[in-house]
């Protein structure tokens, strides 16, 4: 397991601010906006992240969890495309159903990584990547969100020798803890870093 390597550091006090103010947005994200980082974190697994956020907008804009309608056609629109929108939409609308009962596990006092088991199990289409990344998204600290960017990284630092062919439930704790025990040897908090990777990979400090 090595230092942060020289590149990545400058990366890291350069973008320091962004990275912070970023983590500060993600907690201050109102209630009342849940579902629709939950709509976000269904749609971008194999999309781009920017057309996520576009509809994710024109979700919070059309008031999708309160009108009945089917969001295929705005998933499938050339402008904001999401990949596999016939699937999408119909999870979206699946997720809406469950929300009530996902709400109350989020305003539950159970601690952040019980809650991820919880949403991981409730919503079709959410994996443990998923529920963390909708997690962070809405203010919670310390959950990894493993995707290319973390894991090639991850190599680059040490961490881990390769990218697994394929990630079940104990290889994803098991690079989580890994990761969380670099981001402790390298003094800097795990979701900082993972903005970091992220960052460093495409330009951009998105949510």
């Amino acid at each position: 397991m090595k230092q942060l390597p020289i590149e990545l550091k400058e990366h890291y006090l350069k973008n320091f601010k962004l990275i912070q103010q970023r983590l500060s947005e993600f907690a201050s994200i109102p209630v009342e906006n849940y579902f629709y980082e939950l709509c976000y974190c269904i749609c971008t697994p194999q999309s781009s992240a920017r057309n996520a956020e576009k509809v994710e907008k024109k979700l919070i804009e059309m008031d999708f969890l309160n009108q009945d309608f089917n969001p295929v056609e705005l998933l499938s629109n050339r402008e904001h495309y999401i990949r596999f929108h016939n699937q999408k939409a119909q999870r979206l609308i699946e997720a809406k159903m469950k929300y009530p009962e996902l709400l109350d596990i989020l305003l539950s006092l159970i601690d952040p990584t019980a809650k991820r088991e919880k949403v991981a199990e409730l919503i079709k289409g959410i994996g443990y990547k998923e529920a963390s990344h909708f997690l962070r998204n809405i203010g919670y600290r310390n959950l990894a969100i493993i995707d290319r960017h973390l894991l090639k990284n991850l190599i680059k630092c040490g961490v881990i020798e390769n990218i697994p062919k394929s990630i079940n439930k104990a290889k994803y704790l098991e690079i989580e803890e890994k990761f969380k025990d670099y981001a402790e040897k390298v003094n800097i908090a795990l979701d900082e870093l993972d903005l970091l990777f992220w960052s460093y990979e495409t330009g951009m400090i998105l949510k």
